[in-house]
């Protein structure tokens, strides 16, 4: 079960995370899920260290806070990831 659950907070997340996030992402359902997935452990990962001050590889959980965490931590990802494969014109 909580493997599905992973699945439909990743889906939820990432599509919103697409949403909110300016300019056009491709990847299709696969990468949006990929995505929320990563946005989960960063967002949790993140609440772990503000809250206890220690860093731990956790995930958001299936809540509202659990969704904006991994809506927020899914938009960070986004944001390394165009920054960093952005191409420069010399």
């Amino acid at each position: 079960m909580d493997i599905l659950a992973w699945i439909v907070l990743g889906l939820i997340a990432g599509a919103i995370a697409k949403a909110i996030y300016p300019g056009h992402q491709g990847g299709g359902i696969l990468g949006t899920l990929i995505l929320g997935i990563i946005g989960a452990v960063v967002g949790g990962s993140l609440y772990n260290l503000i809250t206890t001050g220690t860093l731990a590889l956790t995930s958001a959980g299936l809540s509202v806070g659990g969704v904006f965490l991994a809506v927020l931590g899914a938009i960070i990802a986004l944001f390394i990831y165009y920054a960093a494969t952005r191409r420069r014109t010399v």
